[in-house]
């Protein structure tokens, strides 16, 4: 498996036509497989996380412009541990086609103010990410984001993970209390492997 996954690692960096073609085989499996089931399951995570005046849900395409401005508008030090993918509106409205990358943001009113999003992978595992803009965070807007993107990958099946950076203090010092999370294992450059489980 280590093996696979330094191979698949390669591809990406280095052979982007056919980590294209992965992506694609990947989001068309993931749809006929689990979609269904994530359709069934999403609105329902929805409902059970709320956080007044915040509203949270999927992200459309018509939304894509709203996020572009989003990521703009944060500090570059805010994002620099923060790279799931390109940020101008065109790579944007790429990502959003991908079936197997659910994207979703939190609005105040009319203003998108958080994006998180879960990207699964055929092996029942899934990585999760999420930013908050810079004038909305302290307001409980993350712990909502967390309960949204484990819950999801949880009631599908899948196991939901990340990698952090230990020099990512913000993010460290935000997970010190998360009792969902678990170290896996190091991985280099200072980063971790960590996953989200389900505590009874």
């Amino acid at each position: 498996m280590k093996h696979m996954e330094r191979i698949l690692i390669f591809i990406k960096h280095h052979l982007g036509f056919i980590w294209r073609i992965i992506e694609e085989v990947n989001g068309l499996m993931f749809m006929t497989l689990f979609g269904k089931r994530l359709q069934r399951e999403l609105p329902k995570v929805f409902v059970d996380a709320a956080l007044s005046p915040y509203s949270f849900r999927e992200l459309k395409l018509d939304d894509m412009r709203s996020l572009s401005y989003l990521l703009a508008s944060q500090p570059a030090s805010d994002l620099e541990y923060f790279k799931p993918h390109e940020f101008d509106l065109e790579s944007l409205i790429k990502q959003k086609t991908n079936r197997a990358f659910l994207m979703m943001g939190v609005w105040s009113s009319q203003k998108l103010v958080g994006y998180f999003f879960l990207r699964f992978f055929m092996n029942k595992k899934c990585f999760v990410g999420r930013v908050i803009d810079k004038e909305y965070r302290g307001m409980g807007i993350g712990q909502v984001m967390n309960q949204i993107m484990y819950e999801t990958a949880w009631r599908i099946g899948f196991r939901c993970m990340s990698t952090i950076s230990r020099k990512n203090t913000a993010v460290m010092r935000a997970h010190e209390k998360n009792r969902s999370m678990v170290i896996l294992k190091n991985l280099p450059n200072d980063y971790l492997l960590v996953e989200f489980i389900k505590r009874s």
